[in-house]
């Protein structure tokens, strides 16, 4: 069982690293964190992809006073993403006309909700973002859509202030990524054996 979670966990992961690569060669814009990482990525000399993990560990570090448990789906999270966006990135050629941007924007966010779907789905541990999210809520008993939207918010306005691409992309991803994620999800989890705990 184990094995089975940890394959689902890496296939999903590297998939969302490539669904990420795709929306940013499309550049019809791209989802709040993704803002974020590009804004920063040029002001920290670093590769996209290393901008995502080097903020995923940040993020990971406001856990502590949440009270946060990471499991290994957490730091494979930080390690995986953004290493293959990187190496999707020198595979992906720039697409040329606004039909082939569009189908690679709407790939990369129908593969970002499956891919969403699965990594969540393992049950080996939530990304630094959600967690960051799931512990906030926690510590201020406030409802999950209020801090998701004021977190995302956040780092869509300081993205876009710091230079990332925002655009069609971020508004379809929006209002679509959470119905995607909502039908992949139940596909993908993997229930924990009789009297087994889920390895933290």
């Amino acid at each position: 069982m184990i094995q089975r979670r940890l394959f689902q966990l890496l296939w999903g992961l590297v998939l969302y690293g490539f669904s990420m690569a795709l929306m940013l060669r499309a550049n019809l814009g791209l989802d709040p964190w993704d803002v974020l990482h590009q804004g920063l990525s040029p002001r920290l000399g670093l590769s996209f992809g290393m901008t995502v993990n080097l903020v995923g560990a940040i993020v990971l570090l406001l856990w502590w006073p949440l009270r946060q448990r990471p499991g290994i789906g957490t730091v494979a999270n930080i390690l995986v993403i953004g290493t293959a966006v990187d190496i999707s990135l020198a595979c992906l050629p720039v697409p040329e006309g606004h039909a082939m941007r569009f189908a690679w924007l709407a790939a990369g966010i129908v593969l970002n909700g499956i891919a969403g779907g699965a990594y969540i789905g393992a049950g080996l541990g939530p990304g630094p973002r959600d967690g960051l999210m799931t512990g906030f809520c926690r510590r201020t008993a406030l409802p999950v859509k209020w801090v998701r939207t004021a977190i995302e918010v956040a780092v869509l306005v300081i993205g876009w202030l710091l230079g990332g691409t925002v655009g069609l992309g971020t508004l379809l991803y929006a209002v679509t990524i959470g119905w995607i994620v909502h039908h992949a999800l139940p596909f993908f989890t993997i229930a924990p054996a009789a009297g087994r705990p889920l390895p933290a």
